[in-house]
């Protein structure tokens, strides 16, 4: 493997750790205060329209994202393409790129 690649796969791998760390130390704070309250996470995703407009273009994009990558895998044959889908579930857009890239680069 190109030294080149290596790198990319690295920048890739940390990119999604850091996707998942950055976004769960705020989920984290609005359990500790809130409790596992699901409805009243979903519903603070909308609560002004500055936050409901960063949560639609942010949903929007998830779900652009999942059919581009559905429709990439098939054709550059990424293994393990579908953990994208728990990945923005249960973090988001910000674990799911990084991480659909670095098991992109394996191929």
């Amino acid at each position: 493997m190109k030294d080149e690649e290596m790198s990319a796969r690295n920048f890739y791998l940390v990119m999604a750790v850091l996707g998942t760390v950055v976004p769960w130390s705020f989920f984290a704070s609005f359990f500790a205060l809130n409790g596992p309250d699901i409805p009243l996470f979903l519903q603070s995703l909308f609560a002004n329209g500055a936050a409901g407009g960063f949560s639609a273009d942010v949903l929007i994009t998830i779900f652009i994202f999942w059919v581009w990558s559905w429709r990439d895998a098939a054709r550059s044959s990424v293994a393990y393409w579908w953990l994208v889908l728990p990945a923005s579930f249960f973090v988001g857009l910000s674990l799911a790129l990084p991480l659909y890239l670095y098991l992109r680069e394996r191929n």
